[in-house]
């Protein structure tokens, strides 16, 4: 009998997770065994993007606790950081290299485990071109090799940095730098003394201004929203089950007042961790700055209770909407962009509290508004803002004139990062993880197999991790991403089925 041949593209968070549940499922497996494993991914295993940086100022957003990539394990990342010395609390946030170290060793563990059963697992650091899908689909790497399999499962992270506003002719500009990662080319391209625009208000902005602050450069944040996230000591692991918001599973779709009762389910599921009004929980100051400093101290003073809510309303919302037609999800996030935008993506205490430190001392300022329009001209980045230039967010605005623009030596960009896409290519003959054309895989099975279209036969082809968003809302939270990665290994390791996710 031969042996069947699996291909994982991604060696990071998700493609950990597909190896280690994949080599735990071969064990008694019914069907035509799994021969050989192959993992194709140009970084080492476990340090892709979203966890690969040993900064130690890059914190998890969510807690220990609800990082394990073994559902049936809830404490195996606890238990891991145990074991090397770590004293913290279970919901505390720890640096994302750990996250990373964790994963490089569950990475090396699967593969000495699935020697031991008989079957080879081979890194391939190289980057993947193209997937010709077919009954035994072909993976081509970028290095011109090409692997026919029997399946193949992308598990792929965040790579493309998004294009900000007004900045779309100076992406190769030597003094931009598309994203805050890796910290270290940050130190590297840019020494010390600068003055930096930084755009975008939310996590990433946050880490690259204290990266740039601790490095002693004076940065301006702009993003059109102004806004900064709101705080919580992390986004932890739910203590108990929320009954209202099991009501989520019982609503109707098609109901036009479905925003406001999913709204009602999350405010009575807060209500039950205390007794202290949501308006006291969170502060309604006008000014960014006043309410981040509110908010950290509400949250340091153990004020805050909806955090111990967050994950447990992620993750009904994101089975509530598993299989609803795209635009309606769609229109569902834009309706909850305010919960999504602040509180999901709330900052940690410890990085709100360095933030507010820099915004004291001017290191940090943010600006009123967005740029109106940029240039670069004598060496510098000349930013002209809509009526207002940025202030020391303590004291009031002052307004410039067009004739005085503000200068700046580099732009950080901190807008966040495109999800991953599979592209097709070729007529339809091939799928790139690159942007090519216009058309994208916007069809996912319930057992996250790749679709041509509604109706048409799933392909030897799955998608676990962030890359399942055309189907999964909140698809980069790590427990569903855990949870995805056993079912579509253990349908593998059968030889594919179509369970529901």
């Amino acid at each position: 009998m031969t042996e069947r041949v699996v291909v994982i593209v991604g060696a990071g968070v998700a493609g950990t997770g597909v190896l280690w549940h994949l080599v735990d499922a071969l064990r008694g497996a019914p069907g035509r065994p799994v021969g050989s494993i192959v993992v194709a991914d140009p970084s080492p295993a476990g340090w892709g993007l979203a966890f690969g940086d040993d900064d130690p100022l890059l914190m998890c957003n969510s807690a220990a606790d609800a990082n394990s990539l073994l559902p049936d394990r809830p404490d195996d990342f606890v238990e891991y950081l145990r074991g090397r010395g770590w004293t913290g609390k279970p919901d505390a946030c720890v640096p994302r290299a750990r996250m990373a170290e964790y994963c490089q060793d569950l990475w090396t563990r699967a593969r000495d485990l699935a020697g031991e059963r008989g079957v080879a697992v081979r890194h391939v650091r190289a980057a993947v071109r193209a997937i010709r899908p077919g009954v035994r689909p072909v993976v081509e790497l970028g290095t011109g090799e090409r692997i026919t399999a029997d399946d193949v499962v992308v598990a792929t992270g965040v790579h493309r940095p998004r294009v900000p506003d007004g900045f779309a002719e100076f992406t190769a500009h030597p003094r931009y730098l598309d994203s805050p990662y890796p910290a270290a080319r940050l130190r590297a391209e840019l020494g010390t003394g600068r003055r930096v625009l930084v755009l975008g208000s939310r996590q990433s902005a946050v880490d690259a201004a204290l990266l740039l602050s601790r490095d002693g450069h004076r940065t301006t944040m702009a993003s059109p929203s102004g806004t900064l996230p709101s705080v919580r000591i992390s986004l932890h692991a739910p203590a108990r089950a929320f009954p209202p918001l099991e009501r989520l599973a019982r609503l109707d779709p098609a109901d036009p007042l479905l925003a406001e009762r999913m709204t009602r389910c999350v405010v009575e599921a807060v209500r039950l961790l205390g007794n202290t009004p949501l308006r006291r929980q969170t502060s309604r100051a006008a000014d960014p700055v006043r309410r981040l400093a509110e908010e950290t101290a509400l949250a340091e003073a153990g004020t805050c209770q909806w955090p111990g809510v967050a994950m447990a309303a992620m993750e009904a919302f994101t089975a509530f909407a598993d299989g609803l037609p795209l635009e309606r999800r769609k229109a569902l996030m834009a309706r909850f962009d305010w919960f999504t935008g602040r509180y999901v993506t709330a900052l940690a205490a410890v990085n709100a509290r360095r933030l507010l430190g820099h915004l004291e001392s001017g290191a940090v300022e943010l600006a009123p508004a967005y740029p109106r329009s940029v240039s670069f001209r004598d060496g510098l980045w000349r930013v002209e803002w809509p009526g207002s230039a940025p202030s020391v967010p303590s004291a009031p605005s002052t307004p410039s004139t067009p004739s005085t623009p503000e200068s700046f030596d580099y732009v950080v960009n901190a807008t966040g990062f495109h999800p991953p896409e599979l592209w097709w290519a070729d007529g339809g003959a091939e799928l790139r993880l690159a942007p090519h054309g216009s058309a994208t895989v916007g069809h996912l099975a319930p057992d996250l197999r790749v679709r041509r279209a509604p109706g048409t036969a799933p392909e030897r082809i799955r998608v676990a991790g962030v890359g399942t968003h055309p189907r999964i809302p909140f698809s980069n939270h790590l427990r569903t991403v855990a949870r995805q990665t056993r079912a579509v290994a253990r349908q593998v390791a059968e030889g594919g089925g179509f369970e529901s996710l």
